[in-house]
């Protein structure tokens, strides 16, 4: 009726692929497209993103944008209609694209992608299996917690706004797992998935996103589902770099959790963690990589902590800076 042409291309998948986005590129660029828009999940508009880089630019290659071997200098105006709320990528600078033929996953951050708009309707979420409204939940949460542990600057204001989020999230997952169709929690949670990807819940500190970049190399060599690779592998990062960043976690375990509060920072810190792994079980997903159906050989970890240790750039963490060998050690504790 406004006589807008629309062209389609379906097939979008969870740990999205280069080879779709290279497909989108050649359509839009044969039909001559001035806009993106992804309708659907994280992987439809992280494609949506990737396919408005690579349209931008038709002679150079869109992956270098995610091997970090060059910065974009365009991209097509992009727009999204999220279908579920998890990874905030309709309101956020990020995209994740996996390569199908290497096996790697990457992200590329340019505010130049950030959509235009976002038409967000909770109603479309409501059909949703449990598995991945539970799945949504977990990454909303941990976008938040990535920014949340960090030793890199305290604004209590974040901090509130972090903590309130997380908190509603939580307690409205618990009543999606009973109610799918509860249309107040719905709302919260695709509202909460916006804010907690798009910088608010970390303003003025350092992320961290560790557990995010372990996560990617499970999602490259096993496709496993994203929320659930991150709940996999979060309590044992978190036991392995609480000390480093006692404050937070103690802070996080109380104000958060709601836990009792120990005999010391420590032991307060500990039980938070272990309240977070039972709200994860709570809501069906996995707190280690047996519960997410995957066995990695001491190869596999060897080759994952490498390959996230050389695409970060030797290492990543704010709560505490994460090389190789550390990110092996994550690996094998989750095992």
């Amino acid at each position: 009726r406004a006589g807008l042409g629309c062209f389609e291309l379906g097939g979008a998948v969870p740990n999205p692929r280069i080879s779709k986005v290279r497909e989108g590129r050649d359509l839009a660029l044969r039909e001559g497209v001035d806009l993106i828009l992804g309708v659907g999940g994280g992987s439809a508009i992280d494609s949506a993103k990737a396919i408005a880089y690579a349209a931008a630019e038709p002679g150079k290659d869109v992956w270098e944008l995610f091997a970090r071997r060059r910065k974009a200098e365009g991209c097509l105006p992009v727009g999204a209609i999220p279908t579920i709320a998890a990874a905030g990528s309709e309101m956020s600078n990020s995209c994740v694209i996996s390569n199908d033929a290497t096996g790697e996953k990457r992200s590329y951050n340019d505010d130049i992608a950030r959509p235009r708009f976002a038409a967000m309707d909770p109603e479309l979420t409501m059909t949703l299996p449990a598995w991945q409204t539970a799945s949504g939940c977990a990454d909303i949460l941990m976008h938040t917690m990535e920014r949340y542990f960090t030793n890199g600057g305290n604004m209590e204001l974040t901090d509130a706004l972090a903590e309130g989020l997380l908190r509603t999230v939580m307690r409205c997952a618990l009543i999606l797992r009973d109610d799918p169709h509860d249309y107040d929690a719905r709302a919260e949670v695709m509202w909460a998935g916006s804010l907690s990807h798009n910088g608010l819940t970390g303003c003025g500190c350092r992320s961290d996103f560790a557990s995010h970049m372990i996560e990617h190399e499970l999602g490259g060599m096993f496709d496993v589902t994203h929320g659930a690779g991150l709940t996999a592998v979060w309590g044992s990062w978190a036991r392995y770099v609480f000390r480093n960043c006692l404050p937070r976690f103690e802070k996080f375990a109380l104000r958060v959790m709601e836990v009792e509060p120990g005999a010391g920072a420590e032991e307060t810190a500990l039980r938070g963690i272990a309240a977070m792994e039972g709200f994860f079980r709570s809501i069906g997903l996995p707190v280690g990589l047996e519960g997410l159906g995957v066995s990695p050989t001491d190869g596999q970890i060897a080759q994952m902590a490498r390959s996230a240790a050389e695409g970060a750039g030797g290492g990543k963490g704010s709560a505490m800076f994460l090389r190789e060998p550390d990110i092996a050690a994550i690996l094998r504790m989750a095992r």
